[in-house]
Protein backbone atom coordinates (compact mmCIF):
# COMPACT_ATOMS: atom_id res chain seq x y z
CA UNK A 1 0.00 0.00 0.00
CA UNK A 2 1.19 3.54 -0.82
CA UNK A 3 1.83 6.03 2.04
CA UNK A 4 -0.19 9.04 1.80
CA UNK A 5 2.36 12.23 0.36
CA UNK A 6 3.37 15.47 2.82
CA UNK A 7 0.23 17.25 0.70
CA UNK A 8 -2.61 14.90 1.78
CA UNK A 9 -0.78 14.85 5.45
CA UNK A 10 -0.76 19.16 5.13
CA UNK A 11 -4.98 19.08 3.62
CA UNK A 12 -5.74 16.83 6.36
CA UNK A 13 -4.43 18.97 9.21
CA UNK A 14 -7.75 21.14 10.00
CA UNK A 15 -9.90 20.73 12.61
CA UNK A 16 -12.49 18.83 10.84
CA UNK A 17 -10.34 16.21 8.60
CA UNK A 18 -7.47 16.04 11.37
CA UNK A 19 -10.63 13.48 12.74
CA UNK A 20 -11.56 11.37 9.81
CA UNK A 21 -9.72 8.21 8.86
CA UNK A 22 -7.62 9.20 5.43
CA UNK A 23 -5.52 11.52 8.02
CA UNK A 24 -5.63 8.88 10.73
CA UNK A 25 -4.93 5.93 9.16
CA UNK A 26 -3.00 7.37 6.06
CA UNK A 27 -0.22 5.11 6.30
CA UNK A 28 -2.76 1.92 6.00
CA UNK A 29 -4.67 3.09 3.11
CA UNK A 30 -4.71 3.33 -0.99
CA UNK A 31 -4.03 6.88 -0.86
CA UNK A 32 -1.79 9.31 -3.11
CA UNK A 33 -0.86 12.57 -4.01
CA UNK A 34 -3.95 13.38 -6.12
CA UNK A 35 -6.55 11.82 -3.60
CA UNK A 36 -8.30 14.66 -2.21
CA UNK A 37 -8.49 15.03 1.77
CA UNK A 38 -12.42 14.46 1.74
CA UNK A 39 -13.90 14.18 5.03
CA UNK A 40 -16.66 13.81 7.33
CA UNK A 41 -15.07 13.34 10.63
CA UNK A 42 -15.92 9.71 10.30
CA UNK A 43 -14.48 7.09 12.01
CA UNK A 44 -12.98 7.29 16.04
CA UNK A 45 -16.57 5.54 17.32
CA UNK A 46 -17.01 4.46 20.44
CA UNK A 47 -16.01 0.82 21.80
CA UNK A 48 -18.08 0.56 25.21
CA UNK A 49 -17.65 -1.76 27.90
CA UNK A 50 -20.81 -3.34 28.22
CA UNK A 51 -21.12 -5.10 31.74
CA UNK A 52 -24.71 -5.72 32.24
CA UNK A 53 -25.36 -6.67 28.48
CA UNK A 54 -22.48 -9.11 29.21
CA UNK A 55 -23.79 -10.70 31.64
CA UNK A 56 -27.28 -11.42 29.83
CA UNK A 57 -24.89 -13.24 26.79
CA UNK A 58 -22.95 -15.00 29.26
CA UNK A 59 -19.20 -13.71 28.80
CA UNK A 60 -17.16 -12.20 31.51
CA UNK A 61 -15.76 -9.30 29.08
CA UNK A 62 -17.88 -7.81 26.23
CA UNK A 63 -17.24 -4.15 24.39
CA UNK A 64 -19.95 -2.58 21.89
CA UNK A 65 -17.95 -1.07 18.43
CA UNK A 66 -20.51 1.18 18.25
CA UNK A 67 -20.86 2.37 14.79
CA UNK A 68 -23.81 4.20 14.70
CA UNK A 69 -21.95 7.16 15.74
CA UNK A 70 -19.93 8.20 12.39
CA UNK A 71 -21.52 11.36 9.82
CA UNK A 72 -24.43 9.23 8.76
CA UNK A 73 -25.51 6.59 11.50
CA UNK A 74 -22.95 3.51 10.28
CA UNK A 75 -19.98 1.85 9.36
CA UNK A 76 -20.61 2.26 5.60
CA UNK A 77 -18.95 6.09 5.79
CA UNK A 78 -15.43 4.42 6.60
CA UNK A 79 -15.31 3.12 3.49
CA UNK A 80 -17.51 5.25 1.62
CA UNK A 81 -14.95 8.49 2.10
CA UNK A 82 -12.18 6.80 0.60
CA UNK A 83 -14.03 5.34 -2.40
CA UNK A 84 -15.28 8.53 -3.45
CA UNK A 85 -12.20 10.36 -2.53
CA UNK A 86 -10.49 7.68 -5.18
CA UNK A 87 -13.47 8.26 -7.31
CA UNK A 88 -12.89 11.47 -7.80
CA UNK A 89 -9.03 11.50 -7.95
CA UNK A 90 -9.89 8.70 -11.10
CA UNK A 91 -12.27 11.87 -12.64
CA UNK A 92 -15.56 11.13 -11.61
CA UNK A 93 -17.94 13.51 -11.17
CA UNK A 94 -21.11 10.55 -10.59
CA UNK A 95 -21.47 7.50 -8.07
CA UNK A 96 -23.42 4.97 -8.22
CA UNK A 97 -24.79 2.13 -5.65
CA UNK A 98 -27.33 0.05 -4.62
CA UNK A 99 -28.40 -0.20 -1.34
CA UNK A 100 -30.56 -1.24 1.21
CA UNK A 101 -30.43 1.99 3.02
CA UNK A 102 -26.67 2.36 4.93
CA UNK A 103 -24.80 2.65 1.52
CA UNK A 104 -27.20 5.55 0.11
CA UNK A 105 -27.33 7.41 3.00
CA UNK A 106 -23.29 7.28 3.17
CA UNK A 107 -22.51 7.90 -0.36
CA UNK A 108 -25.38 10.76 -0.52
CA UNK A 109 -23.28 12.63 1.87
CA UNK A 110 -19.94 11.96 1.15
CA UNK A 111 -20.82 12.53 -2.78
CA UNK A 112 -22.74 16.05 -1.49
CA UNK A 113 -19.90 17.08 0.68
CA UNK A 114 -17.13 16.18 -2.66
CA UNK A 115 -19.81 18.26 -4.58
CA UNK A 116 -20.30 15.58 -6.93
CA UNK A 117 -23.70 13.72 -7.86
CA UNK A 118 -24.78 10.74 -6.70
CA UNK A 119 -27.32 7.88 -7.74
CA UNK A 120 -28.92 5.33 -5.51
CA UNK A 121 -30.38 2.56 -6.65
CA UNK A 122 -33.35 0.70 -4.21
CA UNK A 123 -35.10 -2.89 -3.98
CA UNK A 124 -38.64 -1.96 -4.22
CA UNK A 125 -39.99 -1.54 -0.80
CA UNK A 126 -37.39 -3.07 1.27
CA UNK A 127 -35.37 0.43 2.77
CA UNK A 128 -36.21 1.60 6.23
CA UNK A 129 -37.60 5.41 5.71
CA UNK A 130 -34.99 6.70 8.50
CA UNK A 131 -32.06 5.21 5.79
CA UNK A 132 -34.14 6.76 2.69
CA UNK A 133 -34.66 10.29 3.76
CA UNK A 134 -30.97 11.27 4.47
CA UNK A 135 -30.35 10.15 0.61
CA UNK A 136 -33.27 12.77 -0.52
CA UNK A 137 -32.12 15.39 2.04
CA UNK A 138 -28.01 14.78 0.34
CA UNK A 139 -29.48 15.53 -2.87
CA UNK A 140 -29.29 12.01 -4.21
CA UNK A 141 -31.34 11.13 -7.05
CA UNK A 142 -33.32 8.43 -5.88
CA UNK A 143 -34.33 5.78 -7.86
CA UNK A 144 -36.62 2.89 -6.81
CA UNK A 145 -35.99 -1.02 -8.88
CA UNK A 146 -38.75 -3.86 -9.52
CA UNK A 147 -36.50 -6.09 -7.78
CA UNK A 148 -34.35 -7.09 -4.63
CA UNK A 149 -31.06 -5.92 -3.67
CA UNK A 150 -29.04 -8.36 -5.68
CA UNK A 151 -30.95 -7.49 -8.67
CA UNK A 152 -30.30 -3.60 -8.27
CA UNK A 153 -26.11 -4.39 -7.68
CA UNK A 154 -25.96 -6.19 -10.92
CA UNK A 155 -28.09 -3.10 -12.91
CA UNK A 156 -25.16 -0.63 -10.83
CA UNK A 157 -22.68 -2.91 -12.35
CA UNK A 158 -23.61 -2.54 -15.00
CA UNK A 159 -23.99 0.99 -15.65
CA UNK A 160 -20.29 1.23 -13.94
CA UNK A 161 -19.09 -0.83 -16.48
CA UNK A 162 -20.64 1.07 -19.55
CA UNK A 163 -20.60 4.57 -18.48
CA UNK A 164 -18.51 6.99 -17.06
CA UNK A 165 -20.01 6.37 -13.56
CA UNK A 166 -18.26 4.96 -10.48
CA UNK A 167 -19.23 1.91 -8.62
CA UNK A 168 -18.95 2.55 -4.49
CA UNK A 169 -20.60 -0.27 -3.34
CA UNK A 170 -18.22 -2.87 -1.31
CA UNK A 171 -17.11 -4.94 -4.24
CA UNK A 172 -15.05 -1.77 -4.85
CA UNK A 173 -11.76 -2.28 -3.19
CA UNK A 174 -11.67 1.31 -1.91
CA UNK A 175 -14.54 0.33 0.35
CA UNK A 176 -13.03 -2.44 2.34
CA UNK A 177 -9.55 -0.81 2.25
CA UNK A 178 -11.56 2.34 4.62
CA UNK A 179 -13.65 -0.38 6.70
CA UNK A 180 -9.98 -1.64 7.64
CA UNK A 181 -9.98 1.35 10.14
CA UNK A 182 -12.82 -0.02 12.09
CA UNK A 183 -10.53 -3.20 13.38
CA UNK A 184 -7.67 -0.50 14.02
CA UNK A 185 -9.21 1.19 16.22
CA UNK A 186 -10.48 -1.37 18.52
CA UNK A 187 -7.01 -2.43 18.60
CA UNK A 188 -5.77 0.81 19.58
CA UNK A 189 -8.61 0.99 22.71
CA UNK A 190 -7.96 -2.34 23.54
CA UNK A 191 -4.36 -2.59 23.53
CA UNK A 192 -4.18 -5.94 21.87
CA UNK A 193 -7.07 -7.90 19.06
CA UNK A 194 -9.89 -9.47 20.96
CA UNK A 195 -10.42 -13.01 20.89
CA UNK A 196 -13.62 -13.19 19.92
CA UNK A 197 -15.55 -10.38 17.05
CA UNK A 198 -19.46 -10.99 16.41
CA UNK A 199 -21.24 -8.94 13.84
CA UNK A 200 -24.17 -8.63 11.36
CA UNK A 201 -23.38 -10.56 7.73
CA UNK A 202 -25.49 -9.13 4.58
CA UNK A 203 -22.61 -8.40 1.65
CA UNK A 204 -20.07 -10.16 3.13
CA UNK A 205 -17.42 -6.43 3.17
CA UNK A 206 -17.48 -5.50 6.74
CA UNK A 207 -16.30 -8.97 7.41
CA UNK A 208 -13.65 -9.21 5.38
CA UNK A 209 -12.72 -5.65 6.08
CA UNK A 210 -12.12 -6.50 9.56
CA UNK A 211 -10.05 -9.80 9.15
CA UNK A 212 -7.93 -7.71 6.99
CA UNK A 213 -7.61 -4.56 9.38
CA UNK A 214 -6.83 -7.23 11.85
CA UNK A 215 -4.08 -9.20 9.59
CA UNK A 216 -2.61 -5.68 8.71
CA UNK A 217 -2.27 -4.59 12.24
CA UNK A 218 -0.82 -8.04 13.33
CA UNK A 219 1.55 -7.72 10.66
CA UNK A 220 2.51 -4.47 11.47
CA UNK A 221 3.17 -5.49 14.86
CA UNK A 222 0.49 -3.53 16.52
CA UNK A 223 -1.45 -6.66 17.61
CA UNK A 224 -0.76 -9.94 18.60
CA UNK A 225 -3.46 -12.13 17.39
CA UNK A 226 -6.30 -12.93 15.11
CA UNK A 227 -9.78 -12.98 16.56
CA UNK A 228 -12.03 -15.58 15.79
CA UNK A 229 -15.29 -14.11 13.60
CA UNK A 230 -19.32 -14.94 14.39
CA UNK A 231 -20.73 -13.72 11.12
CA UNK A 232 -24.56 -13.11 11.90
CA UNK A 233 -27.39 -13.67 9.51
CA UNK A 234 -30.65 -13.50 9.46
CA UNK A 235 -32.62 -16.64 9.56
CA UNK A 236 -34.52 -15.83 6.69
CA UNK A 237 -31.81 -14.61 4.49
CA UNK A 238 -28.92 -16.89 5.45
CA UNK A 239 -27.13 -17.93 2.28
CA UNK A 240 -23.12 -17.92 4.05
CA UNK A 241 -25.61 -20.43 6.62
CA UNK A 242 -27.03 -22.54 3.86
CA UNK A 243 -24.09 -22.21 1.04
CA UNK A 244 -26.43 -21.18 -1.43
CA UNK A 245 -28.13 -18.00 -2.76
CA UNK A 246 -31.81 -16.86 -0.91
CA UNK A 247 -33.51 -16.08 -4.43
CA UNK A 248 -36.45 -13.85 -1.93
CA UNK A 249 -34.75 -12.90 1.58
CA UNK A 250 -36.56 -11.83 3.65
CA UNK A 251 -36.38 -10.77 7.75
CA UNK A 252 -36.78 -7.54 9.71
CA UNK A 253 -33.46 -6.25 9.78
CA UNK A 254 -33.36 -4.76 6.66
CA UNK A 255 -29.49 -4.05 6.13
CA UNK A 256 -28.86 -7.62 5.81
CA UNK A 257 -32.24 -8.72 3.81
CA UNK A 258 -29.73 -10.07 1.20
CA UNK A 259 -29.84 -13.11 -0.66
CA UNK A 260 -26.43 -13.07 -2.80
CA UNK A 261 -23.37 -11.88 -1.13
CA UNK A 262 -20.94 -9.92 -3.29
CA UNK A 263 -18.25 -10.43 -1.34
CA UNK A 264 -19.13 -14.30 -0.68
CA UNK A 265 -15.68 -15.61 -0.53
CA UNK A 266 -14.42 -12.95 0.92
CA UNK A 267 -16.40 -13.42 4.18
CA UNK A 268 -16.30 -17.23 3.84
CA UNK A 269 -12.22 -16.86 3.78
CA UNK A 270 -12.85 -14.83 6.93
CA UNK A 271 -14.78 -16.87 9.05
CA UNK A 272 -13.96 -20.19 8.08
CA UNK A 273 -10.01 -18.91 8.60
CA UNK A 274 -10.33 -17.62 12.28
CA UNK A 275 -11.63 -20.68 13.81
CA UNK A 276 -15.49 -19.01 13.43
CA UNK A 277 -18.73 -19.72 11.89
CA UNK A 278 -21.72 -18.13 10.73
CA UNK A 279 -24.91 -18.40 12.47
CA UNK A 280 -28.88 -18.17 11.43
CA UNK A 281 -30.53 -15.78 13.78
CA UNK A 282 -34.67 -15.74 13.93
CA UNK A 283 -35.77 -12.49 13.78
CA UNK A 284 -37.34 -12.72 17.27
CA UNK A 285 -33.51 -13.35 18.26
CA UNK A 286 -32.48 -9.89 16.42
CA UNK A 287 -35.32 -7.85 18.10
CA UNK A 288 -35.09 -9.61 21.60
CA UNK A 289 -31.21 -8.71 21.69
CA UNK A 290 -32.21 -5.55 19.81
CA UNK A 291 -34.29 -4.17 22.97
CA UNK A 292 -32.01 -5.63 25.38
CA UNK A 293 -28.84 -3.85 24.26
CA UNK A 294 -31.00 -0.62 24.99
CA UNK A 295 -32.55 -1.44 28.28
CA UNK A 296 -29.10 -2.45 29.67
CA UNK A 297 -26.52 -0.63 27.94
CA UNK A 298 -28.35 2.47 26.85
CA UNK A 299 -27.15 2.28 23.38
CA UNK A 300 -29.50 2.73 20.33
CA UNK A 301 -29.01 0.42 17.32
CA UNK A 302 -31.14 -0.46 14.11
CA UNK A 303 -32.35 -4.22 14.06
CA UNK A 304 -29.60 -5.50 11.88
CA UNK A 305 -26.86 -4.78 14.42
CA UNK A 306 -28.47 -6.84 17.07
CA UNK A 307 -27.83 -9.53 15.21
CA UNK A 308 -24.36 -10.24 16.19
CA UNK A 309 -25.08 -9.72 19.97
CA UNK A 310 -27.56 -12.28 19.37
CA UNK A 311 -25.40 -14.94 17.43
CA UNK A 312 -22.85 -14.50 19.99
CA UNK A 313 -25.24 -14.89 23.16
CA UNK A 314 -25.97 -18.50 20.59
CA UNK A 315 -22.43 -19.64 20.16
CA UNK A 316 -22.09 -19.14 24.10
CA UNK A 317 -24.84 -21.69 25.16
CA UNK A 318 -23.44 -23.97 22.17
CA UNK A 319 -20.26 -24.07 23.73
CA UNK A 320 -18.38 -22.55 20.81
CA UNK A 321 -17.32 -19.26 22.88
CA UNK A 322 -16.13 -19.35 26.49
CA UNK A 323 -16.87 -16.85 28.72
CA UNK A 324 -13.39 -16.01 29.36
CA UNK A 325 -12.92 -14.63 26.06
CA UNK A 326 -13.08 -11.13 25.20
CA UNK A 327 -15.80 -10.24 23.10
CA UNK A 328 -16.70 -7.38 20.68
CA UNK A 329 -20.29 -7.10 19.51
CA UNK A 330 -20.00 -4.60 16.03
CA UNK A 331 -22.96 -2.55 16.11
CA UNK A 332 -23.28 -0.82 12.80
CA UNK A 333 -26.02 1.25 12.46
CA UNK A 334 -27.84 3.99 14.32
CA UNK A 335 -31.34 2.59 15.62
CA UNK A 336 -32.54 6.05 14.06
CA UNK A 337 -32.01 4.61 10.94
CA UNK A 338 -35.22 2.39 11.39
CA UNK A 339 -37.50 4.13 13.95
CA UNK A 340 -40.47 2.02 12.92
CA UNK A 341 -39.48 -0.91 14.07
CA UNK A 342 -38.70 0.77 17.71
CA UNK A 343 -41.93 2.70 17.94
CA UNK A 344 -44.74 1.08 15.98
CA UNK A 345 -47.99 3.35 14.61
CA UNK A 346 -50.01 1.52 17.16
CA UNK A 347 -48.34 3.50 20.31
CA UNK A 348 -50.29 5.92 21.90
CA UNK A 349 -48.94 7.13 25.63
CA UNK A 350 -51.13 7.76 27.90
CA UNK A 351 -52.19 11.53 28.54
CA UNK A 352 -52.54 12.39 32.16
CA UNK A 353 -53.40 15.73 34.01
CA UNK A 354 -50.89 18.36 34.35
CA UNK A 355 -51.24 18.30 37.98
CA UNK A 356 -47.97 17.27 39.78
CA UNK A 357 -49.46 15.49 42.98
CA UNK A 358 -51.39 13.07 40.31
CA UNK A 359 -48.16 12.29 38.23
CA UNK A 360 -46.48 11.44 41.77
CA UNK A 361 -49.08 8.94 42.41
CA UNK A 362 -49.48 7.71 39.13
CA UNK A 363 -45.34 6.95 39.18
CA UNK A 364 -45.67 5.73 42.87
CA UNK A 365 -42.81 8.35 43.98
CA UNK A 366 -41.61 8.80 47.52
CA UNK A 367 -42.88 12.28 49.04
CA UNK A 368 -39.16 14.25 50.58
CA UNK A 369 -39.41 13.84 54.36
Amino acid sequence: MQSATSEVTRSSTTPRTARGVLARYAEFLPLTAATPALSLAEGDTPLLAAPRLAKWIGVDDLHLKYEGANPSGSFKDRGMVVAVAKAIEAGSTTIICASTGNTSASAAAYAARAGIEAVVLLPAGKVARGKLAQAIMAGATVITLDGNFDQALSVARDLARDYRVALVNSVNPHRIAGQTTAAFEVCDVLGDAPEVVALPVGNGGNVTAYSEGFRIYRDANRSTRMPMFIGAQAAGAAPLVHGAPVANPETVATAIRIGNPASWKSAVNAVTSSGGEFSAVTDDEILESYHKVAELEGVFCEPASAAGIAALRIAVRNGRVAPGMRAVCVLTGNGLKDPDRAVPESFAPAILPADAAELARQLHLTRLS
